[in-house]
């Protein structure tokens, strides 16, 4: 028998609760590009439309590990977000914007 989780929740302790909360935070935190666009409550079909690619195209990209930059932000562009890289180092994180529209690529 199913058990509701406010009284499974209600006997954990306040640092299982507290570990509970992070471990979720941080699911959330990170997403393949599948659960990215589930979460967005888009189907692979409405992001094809927007990208006007077929359906499949949009299956092909969310099961690869590699792929242009520029496919990943139109796709995340098309979910309605923004695309930012960087590079985290231990004394702190730099953005990379040689990959945003207002860079200019000098030849």
């Amino acid at each position: 028998m199913a058990k509701n989780f406010n009284i499974l929740r209600a006997k954990m302790s306040p640092e299982a609760r507290a570990r509970s909360k992070a471990e979720a935070e941080k699911m959330i935190q990170q997403m393949a590009l599948d659960e990215l666009r589930e979460a967005r409550r888009l189907t692979q079909e409405q992001l094809a439309q927007t990208l006007k690619v077929n359906q499949s195209a949009i299956s092909k990209l969310e099961r690869r590990a590699d792929m242009y930059v520029s496919t990943l932000q139109r796709m995340i562009e098309a979910m309605g977000g923004s695309l930012e890289i960087r590079a985290n180092f231990p004394e702190g994180s730099v953005l990379i914007n040689q990959f945003s529209e207002n860079s200019k690529v000098s030849a």
